[in-house]
């Protein structure tokens, strides 16, 4: 007597290739789109860190006063740039000093914006907010 061998039958075999058509590429967008956020994270923290340095760079001894506006960070920050702005602040006669750093992520600018108070009669005074721009996970998928 012969026994029954074991086998896949030829639509179950196309059965498992069809669902591998539909989950590869779900799974390779996945992994794309986490590539993607990761490197946008990485450059994020890197530029909220240069433009903290400058801010701290710019209130020490006021030298915000007579700062150029904007610049880039070098050789060893190629691709980051920053732009300050000086806005007067109602309150207190003071001027909310802003730096913003600008990156690209897969073609697409982003910056990061660092503020602070500062008082013009008084060095050394300041009060830091941060602020970052906006990125959506819609927005990173074009």
């Amino acid at each position: 007597m012969k026994t029954p061998t074991a086998a896949f039958t030829f639509v179950e075999v196309l059965a498992a290739l069809f669902f591998l058509a539909i989950l590869i590429p779900a799974i390779a967008e996945g992994i794309t789109l986490s590539s993607r956020l990761s490197i946008l994270t990485e450059r994020g923290a890197i530029a909220t860190e240069l433009a903290q340095n400058k801010l701290d760079e710019l209130t020490i001894d006021n030298a915000w006063t007579s700062a150029d506006a904007s610049g880039d960070f070098g050789d060893d920050f190629a691709g980051y740039r920053w732009e300050v702005t000086q806005t007067a602040w109602d309150m207190d006669a003071m001027t909310v000093l802003a730096v913003k750093v600008y990156f690209n992520v897969q073609g697409i600018e982003r910056s990061v914006t660092l503020s602070t108070l500062v008082n013009p009669t008084t060095a050394g005074t300041t009060a830091t907010s941060t602020s970052s721009s906006a990125t959506s996970a819609s927005s990173l998928t074009k």
